[in-house]
C-alpha cells in the first residue's frame, strides 16, 4: 500500500509541465473598475460546490481561486492529500491554491507538490509567542494578550519573519487582530508597524490581500502599501455558500485607492512561483521568556 502511494505521488508530480497553464480560468473585466477581478481566497466549504462558485463568478464578473487548507490540524497534511486536491480541481475553470496553515506547513509538504498549485498563500493568524503558547488568533480561548503593545510587537515580528522566509505568493487576512483588541485597530496599527509589514511584502514580492469578509486591511494601510509599490490580491475566505459575497470591500478599495490592473496580483508562470524561487525554511522558533 505504501509503495502504491509513493508511485501515485511520483506520477502526479512528473506530469508534462508543458500542459500546466492550459485550461486556466479566463479573467473577466469589470468595466466600472477597469480591472479584471479575481477572488483568490475562496473555499468549497459549508456545502458550497464548484458549480455554484462558477455560477456566482459568471453572475458577478469574478474569476475564482479555490484554496485548500493545508497544515497541522487541517484536512490536508501531506503531499498525497495535496496532490489529490489539485487533481480534483485542475482544469475546471478556477485557479488552484494552497492555504498554508500555521508555521509547521513548511515541514509537511515538498516544494514539488506545492508547485503543482497555481499559488500558495498564508496568514499570520497562527503562531507561538515568546512564552511558548501556540495561538490561533481567531479562537478567543487560544489568544493570550496581557498587554496589547508587546503583543503587537510580537505580531509584527512574526509577520515580517513569515514574509521574509516562507515561500508564499500572497499574504492573506492581513493585519487581522483578535476580537479582544480589534476595536483598537487604528491605534495599534501605527504607521511604523504598517510600514514594516508593507516593506517586507514589497521586498519579497508577496501580494497583500484585500479581504472583503474581514474588511482588511484598512484604507490607510492600502494607500501606504500602494505608494510603496505593493501588489494586491482580492479575497473572501468564505466559510460556506452564504458568505461568498461579491468582493464588495475589495471593489470599494480598488476604486477609492485608485488601484489599476498593474497593482493587482496574477499567478506566476511555471518556474517563477514563490515556492520555486525560495527554499522552504525551518519553522520559526521564538525565544521563551
Amino acid at each position: 500500500m505504501i509503495r502504491r502511494s509513493k508511485i501515485l505521488i511520483l506520477s502526479l508530480l512528473c506530469v508534462n509541465y508543458a500542459c500546466i497553464g492550459c485550461n486556466q480560468p479566463a479573467a473577466r473585466d469589470v468595466p466600472s473598475l477597469g480591472v479584471k477581478l479575481t477572488d483568490y481566497h475562496a473555499h468549497l466549504k459549508g456545502g458550497l460546490t464548484l458549480e455554484e462558485v462558477l455560477a456566482a463568478g459568471k453572475k458577478n464578473g469574478i474569476t475564482y481561486g479555490i484554496a485548500q487548507n493545508c497544515g497541522k490540524g487541517f484536512p490536508v497534511t501531506d503531499d498525497a492529500g495535496l496532490l489529490a486536491f489539485v487533481e480534483s480541481i485542475r482544469g475546471k475553470g478556477v485557479y488552484v491554491a494552497v492555504q498554508a496553515e500555521g508555521r509547521e506547513w513548511v515541514t509537511m509538504f515538498s516544494p514539488a507538490a506545492l508547485a503543482r498549485a497555481d499559488y500558495v498563500f498564508t496568514d499570520a493568524m497562527t503562531w507561538t509567542d515568546s512564552k511558548g503558547r501556540r495561538m490561533r488568533l481567531w479562537m478567543p480561548e487560544e489568544v493570550f494578550i496581557e498587554d496589547p503593545q508587546p503583543f503587537m510587537d510580537e505580531l509584527v515580528d512574526t509577520i515580517e519573519w513569515i514574509l521574509n522566509n516562507e515561500p508564499v505568493d500572497l499574504y492573506a487576512n492581513p493585519t487581522f487582530l483578535p476580537a479582544v483588541i480589534a476595536e483598537q485597530y487604528d491605534a495599534l496599527w501605527t504607521i511604523e508597524r504598517m510600514d514594516r509589514v508593507i516593506n517586507a511584502a514589497v521586498k519579497n514580492g508577496v501580494a497583500i490581500e484585500i479581504n472583503s469578509k474581514l474588511r482588511l486591511p484598512s484604507e490607510s494601510f492600502i494607500r501606504r502599501a500602494k505608494a510603496a509599490g505593493a501588489t494586491f490580491s482580492c479575497g473572501t475566505n468564505n466559510a460556506g455558500k452564504n458568505d461568498l459575497g461579491n468582493l464588495e470591500y475589495s471593489r470599494q478599495m480598488i476604486a477609492k485607492c485608485g488601484l489599476t490592473q498593474k497593482d493587482l496580483f496574477t499567478p506566476k508562470p511555471e518556474g517563477q512561483k514563490a515556492v520555486q524561487r525560495k527554499k522552504l525554511p525551518q519553522p520559526r522558533r521564538t525565544e521563551t521568556r
